[in-house]
């Protein structure tokens, strides 16, 4: 109305309470600075190279930070957003991505699996798209390759991020013939390292929790003081918060960072440590498998066995025994799964994750 006075704010006032997806467990409101959503957007479209004459495809939730963010970047730069409702008909968004002359594609592996999965891609003029983004959850080395193939003319972006601080990790794209499987390392203005179980801060070549320090950094869960103290913890300066990840990665000699799994993903199993996510990636590296997700089960004997939940492309026909044997031919013994369950779908978060509570 006429008489509106817009309340006087400062850049550490709370700015949005954006919730986690809860692909790991319940969600949690996230609090968030104008000062945390300023400086994560300023270096994302800094790294991005976002530009006025951009035209960003959105079929990303806008409740999603992802989603969410495509917005406000665009904003800070003068491009343009193209809103898609979802990625439910990716023909149609196909169609739009061709009509509006899109440039940049922000995406998730589920978005990008279901595209690699259409015949005829030819059809579309999509020769203008110069940049496809991917965070939410790591694209497999063998849905890269063929991202890259399918659009060579088009910068990929392979990132990692969290919705306790936006983004964390990218990884420039002429590294990725280099490291493909990398994440890359800290964005701007932001600093990253890795943690033993006692805190302590580890050298490059080892494998830890990541640890992140910035402006970007949450505020803390809303009315969740529990969770919050153990996430943000002393930071090296006096008076300051830095964010735990939770979030389990290796570095390698040179500082460049691989995802490993989240802590409490990590499957035991004969006494030895499995990363879910390498399980993952042998299993994607099959001809027609559509998608997986791999858990911990109880087991009498190995304390967790190792079970895999997967998604066959339309005609496809794999046993259990194919792909224990096909793990086997790629992993350590006690990584290969023990079980396997083909599923028409695997249960997905609103913001498109894969979802495993539940899953066993």
């Amino acid at each position: 109305s006429d008489d509106f006075t817009p309340p006087a704010t400062i850049d550490q006032d709370l700015a949005s309470i954006i919730y986690t997806s809860g692909s790991t467990g319940f969600p949690k409101g996230v609090m968030l600075t104008h000062l945390n959503m300023v400086s994560a957007g300023r270096s994302i479209s800094t790294y991005l190279g976002l530009r006025e004459t951009d035209r960003v495809l959105c079929a990303l939730p806008l409740a999603f930070d992802y989603g969410l963010y495509q917005v406000l970047m665009a904003f800070r730069v003068g491009a343009t957003v193209v809103l898609e409702r979802n990625f439910s008909f990716p023909i149609k968004v196909l169609e739009t991505m061709a009509a509006e002359r899109v440039t940049f594609f922000p995406g998730v592996p589920t978005m990008f699996a279901m595209l690699l999965g259409i015949k005829g891609l030819d059809a579309f003029d999509l020769s203008s798209l110069r940049a496809i983004t991917n965070t939410a959850a790591a694209l497999s080395e063998k849905h890269i390759r063929e991202l890259r193939e399918l659009f060579p003319q088009a910068t990929l972006f392979s990132m990692y991020g969290l919705t306790e601080c936006k983004r964390v990790i990218y990884l420039p794209p002429e590294q990725l013939d280099i490291r493909p499987t990398s994440v890359g390392r800290g964005m701007p203005n932001e600093e990253v390292w890795l943690v033993d179980e006692q805190g302590r801060r580890l050298p490059n070549g080892s494998t830890g929790e990541l640890v992140i320090r910035g402006s970007n950094v949450m505020r803390g869960y809303w009315e969740r003081p529990q969770e919050t103290a153990e996430r943000l913890k002393p930071g090296p300066i006096a008076g300051e918060m830095i964010l735990h990840s939770g979030d389990l990665f290796r570095s390698d000699e040179e500082g460049w960072l691989y995802f490993v799994a989240r802590r409490d993903d990590i499957i035991k199993s004969r006494g030895e440590k499995v990363s879910p996510r390498e399980v993952e990636n042998a299993i994607y590296a099959m001809d027609g498998v559509f998608e997986v997700a791999v858990v911990g089960v109880p087991d009498d004997v190995l304390g967790q066995a190792v079970k895999a939940f997967v998604t066959l492309k339309p005609g496809v026909q794999l046993t259990e025994r194919d792909v224990i044997r096909h793990c086997l031919s790629r992993l350590e013994s006690f990584m290969a799964p023990k079980h396997v369950e083909f599923v028409d779908a695997l249960p997905k978060t609103d913001t498109g994750k894969i979802k495993k509570t539940g899953l066993g």
